[in-house]
């Protein structure tokens, strides 16, 4: 058996469980049986860790050089976990004199007898905002600002353990540009570019352009076939002229424009989103579910007209298709447009320079036309809502080819669960504020596809799939999978509730019970409530939901 390493009450780093962080933590005891070590993290949170995925403090100490240059020797930081209180690093009389002579030639020249005001403190990096305005000639203010950025040293947490570490660099102080608007000040930064990241980089990009639309196709017409099992794959391809129809396209349009002067009405409160990385607040209208309603009566009218819903049923091949043209003309329209917006407004992610990377994942960030914006509109409008008009148009599908009178109960169960899905977003629509989509995703193919064709059309499988081929439902069966839905659905709304209210605010009374674990971005996780349980219970609850909507399908 091997022996034990690490002794009681020694401090060491240990690795976040699934994660590539290291943290400090103390041992506290070891188990002989299990070969784990019990730890126990800074906020009090214990858990068990293998000995691979402990290292003593000593490993992550950087080697210093036997040679010194005759140059100014930058100061090495030992790599600590976040959670520790960073404390500034005394540098020797010399650095802090040629700083401090830097700042007051700075002053001097421009005459800085006015007051400074401490605009923004950044956590993350450590960082302390400064602007000072200048009055002109009749002392009234005339918005022009300068600031001084003050960097203290970053400490990196990694679990890249080479054996030189990094140093850590500190900035000197310097002035940026700030742009004043809406009485507020905003940087001006530069963004650089990165690496491409995930997809496989520019070549899985260019991969899933392509295979997205297919994988649609493909499911579209294997729910088609007489037996759609794995057996008949791969369906018959129809002739491509079959795929197209300007009808479709039409209606789509005029269904996306719809849902553009909804957004527009002047209804709903208008709230501000979550503090963006370029120092910026935008502010949005929630009116998604009031948009619902009107959308509702207008399908009401339609059918009080007698306006045909099941030819949704009949075209759908053809309307995906035309969202899949719609969707790849309005990537190159954002992407395009992204070349004129300026440096601050870009996502990291899709600012690699490589073309076909950066046209799938999303250069700009948050793409407006005035107020409009393009984003967060296609977010829950189109898409969500084009999948409840889709689903009750193969509701009526259903009742027509199986001649029936009332639709079937599966039928009315997978259309009543994904409504609830659905109503259940528009009414939360604030709470798609704090998403990685709306926070750091750029908006590209990615999300213009994934919102306006994927969700709609591949969401709705489950209904089309029961057109023609019914399932009927003992009423003990369709019990147990509301049930189902119900749970799945409980945990989908709590975890997300908790999630949502942390970000918006983390110092919330309401959330004192939470415990949380920082991470090297300055952020927090949540360790307990759901999160707690399982690493991601939001997904299970989506998870659980998806079952419940895809078992009235068969046995």
């Amino acid at each position: 058996m091997p022996a034990k390493t690490f002794p009681d009450g020694e401090i060491v780093m240990g690795r976040w469980p699934g994660g590539h962080l290291y943290y400090e933590v103390q041992v506290t005891s070891y188990n002989q049986n299990t070969q784990l070590y019990t730890v126990k993290y800074k906020d009090g949170t214990e858990l068990k860790l293998k000995e691979h995925d402990i290292k003593p403090m000593s490993f992550f100490k950087p080697k210093r050089s036997s040679s010194r240059s005759n140059s100014r020797q930058r100061s090495r930081s030992r790599s600590r976990s976040p959670a520790r209180t960073q404390t500034p690093k005394h540098s020797n009389s010399r650095d802090k004199e040629s700083r401090k002579q830097v700042e007051n030639e700075e002053v001097q020249k421009e005459n800085l007898s006015k007051p400074v005001y401490r605009v923004q403190e950044n956590y993350t990096n450590n960082k302390t905002t400064y602007v000072t305005d200048y009055p002109d000639e009749k002392g009234k203010n005339k918005n022009i600002y300068r600031r001084f950025e003050h960097k203290t040293c970053k400490e990196v947490v990694t679990d890249h353990l080479d054996p030189c570490y990094p140093q850590a660099k500190r900035e000197e102080a310097k002035f940026v540009h700030l742009d004043a608007k809406d009485g507020h000040l905003y940087v001006k930064k530069q963004v650089v570019p990165i690496q491409e990241q995930g997809f496989g980089t520019r070549v899985g990009a260019a991969f899933m352009i392509f295979l997205l639309p297919a994988t649609l196709i493909l499911l579209l017409l294997m729910c088609e076939q007489k037996d759609p099992s794995i057996l008949s794959f791969p369906p018959q391809i129809p002739a491509l002229q079959t795929l197209w129809n300007g009808t479709a396209l039409g209606i789509f349009v005029l269904w996306f424009l719809f849902q553009a002067l909804l957004y527009l009405l002047p209804i709903g409160k208008v709230v501000d989103g979550v503090l963006l990385a370029n120092g910026k607040t935008l502010k949005y209208r929630i009116n998604a579910f009031y948009a619902f309603l009107m959308c509702a009566m207008a399908v009401g009218v339609a059918l009080y007209k007698d306006v045909n819903l099941s030819y949704i049923h009949d075209y759908l091949r053809q309307l995906a298709v035309s969202a899949m043209m719609f969707a790849f003309v309005f990537s190159i329209y954002l992407y395009v447009r992204s070349w004129r917006v300026p440096a601050d407004e870009l996502a990291p992610e899709g600012n690699s320079g490589s073309f076909v990377y950066d046209f799938f994942i999303g250069r700009e960030l948050n793409p407006r036309i005035r107020n409009f914006d393009l984003k967060y509109f296609c977010e829950l409008r189109p898409g969500l809502m084009g999948w409840v008009v889709i689903n009750l148009g193969l509701l009526f599908a259903e009742m027509k080819v199986q001649n029936r009178d009332v639709p079937s109960l599966a039928m009315i169960l997978v259309n009543s669960f994904q409504l609830l899905y659905v109503l259940d977003a528009l009414w939360n629509e604030a709470a798609i504020l704090t998403t990685m989509d709306i926070v750091h995703e750029g908006f590209g193919y990615m999300l213009a596809f994934g919102n306006l064709v994927w969700v709609p059309f591949v969401y709705s499988l489950q209904a089309f799939y029961l057109v023609n081929h019914p399932n009927e439902l003992s009423w003990p069966l369709a019990l147990a999978i509301i049930a189902l839905n119900t749970v799945g659905y409980i945990i989908f709304r709590a975890a997300n509730s908790q999630k949502n209210a942390f970000r918006r605010d983390p110092h919330d009374p309401k959330l004192a019970h939470l415990k949380t674990i920082p991470t090297a971005t300055g952020k927090s996780l949540i360790v307990s409530g759901w999160w707690g349980i399982v690493r991601h219970p939001n997904y299970l609850g989506d998870l659980i939901m998806a079952l419940a909507w895809s078992l009235p399908c068969g046995k």
